[in-house]
């Protein structure tokens, strides 16, 4: 990493919403702010600045990425990630933002915890954006101190892997979030559908003999929260959507004008729920929600197509060593995906055609902010420097000693990788990705 805030980066081609990655220019970076771009720019050497050169060897680049939806455990599981740990595994992955979720200990429920998350995030070159909890101690029985929430620095609010069962708590809160203009984030689950289940519900849970998480469960969440959407005016953002009939309800509701968006992680339109039978009960292959069917796989990369999924994120899920490895049933859900995200996006959608390099941009940089009200950077002269350079044919293994967050629970773990994101450069650090 180089604090150096002067720099200039020759040979990029830039991906926007303006530009398709088609030309080449060089991009120079004074006191964090882009000052020129165009072709054949020269180090500055005339003016006394130290002028960092580096060559992009025609890499892509475009505004820095942001993930909305990651798990950096601090406060209380600082063994599993840190603010500063989850940061690194980010500029890894090419995001210069994340937005982090409430479930560390305690709850991101009242300002002072908003405020000790973004006292740890200081001087990161890793913008760190906190969700509040819906509820207090996220315990879905009475409202969190959301307005005072909000003025110390939260983004939006949820009780993330605690859905909010009680619909009228729902309601009340999709009221006050409206005032806010805020989003409420939930995980879309009926617990009493889904429980005790380990994996998706169908062919292979019964062959496994393991009890299986109906996607009904989900979609009948999604239509309550659309439902009250609807009756309240208030924004619902359907986190880590996973099934075709939950994207079917989220395409339907937007067409009749409700406030409803919606995330999918990069396994949901990789992955299924074959893969655990595959892989014989490894445990990186459980999640929440669960791995499902091809046809769900295929769905999600629809919605992402047609702009019913608006954001691409990671849920990004460090847990220890000695917590996944126990067996199927009994370890925790969630695996990483800040630094493997970049690579999955290449294969899946970038490489067979199915989404451009713009659409893809757009879902990792323009989407995430503006549901979350918060400034998109641009590769415009006079604009801070808030940037992503990125290819999409590196071949690289995702090994456990690469990896920079403090977790390894990922499937992709000793895989042959396409696509990297090799430096983001914001808040006036240049960070070079690989290691």
């Amino acid at each position: 990493m180089s604090k150096n805030s002067d720099l200039l980066i020759k040979n990029v081609c830039p991906v926007d919403d303006r530009q398709d990655g088609s030309k080449t220019l060089d991009i120079r970076i004074r006191d964090g702010v882009i000052r020129k771009t165009g072709p054949g720019l020269e180090p500055d050497s005339a003016s006394g600045a130290k002028e960092t050169v580096y060559d992009a060897g025609g890499a892509y680049v475009s505004p820095g990425w942001m993930d909305m939806h990651v798990h950096l455990r601090e406060p209380g599981y600082e063994h599993k990630e840190t603010v500063s740990t989850g940061c690194d595994s980010a500029a890894a992955g090419g995001f210069t933002a994340v937005a982090c979720m409430p479930n560390t200990n305690p709850p991101i429920h009242t300002r002072d915890v908003v405020s000790y998350v973004l006292k740890q995030a200081a001087g990161l070159p890793v913008d760190v954006y906190p969700i509040g909890a819906v509820s207090k101690d996220r315990a879905g029985k009475s409202l969190s101190e959301m307005s005072d929430m909000k003025e110390g620095g939260a983004v939006a609010f949820s009780d993330d892997g605690d859905p909010v069962q009680d619909s009228r708590l729902m309601r009340i809160a999709l009221e006050y979030s409206a005032m806010l203009d805020m989003p409420i984030i939930n995980h879309e689950e009926d617990l009493l559908l889904s429980r005790p289940g380990h994996m998706h519900e169908g062919r292979v849970s019964t062959r496994l003999g393991l009890a299986g998480t109906p996607s009904i469960a989900e979609e009948i969440m999604i239509a309550r929260d659309i439902l009250l959407a609807e009756l309240t005016g208030g924004h619902i953002h359907v986190a880590h959507i996973s099934t075709r009939k939950g994207v079917d309800l989220v395409r339907d509701a937007r067409k009749k004008g409700i406030n409803v968006t919606t995330e999918v992680c990069p396994h949901h339109f990789d992955l299924t729920d074959e893969e655990i039978e595959r892989r014989d009960f490894d445990t990186n292959w459980k999640m929440h929600p669960p791995l499902r069917t091809a046809d769900d796989v295929e769905a999600m990369i629809e919605g992402l197509a047609d702009g019913t999924i608006d954001v691409i994120c990671t849920d990004h899920a460090p847990h220890s060593v000695d917590e996944k490895e126990v067996e199927f049933i009994y370890a925790p859900n969630g695996i990483i995906g800040l630094e493997t995200a970049w690579s999955v996006i290449c294969k899946r959608l970038v490489q067979p055609g199915r989404l451009s390099l713009q659409q893809v941009v757009e879902k990792l940089t323009v989407q995430p902010r503006k549901l979350l009200n918060i400034p998109v950077p641009e590769l415009l002269e006079g604009a801070p420097a808030n940037l992503t350079i990125f290819n999409t044919n590196e071949e690289w293994i995702c090994t456990r000693e690469g990896m920079r967050s403090r977790s390894v629970n990922t499937p992709y773990l000793d895989e042959k990788m396409t696509g990297r994101a090799v430096a983001i450069y914001n808040n006036g650090q240049f960070v070079e990705t690989a290691r």
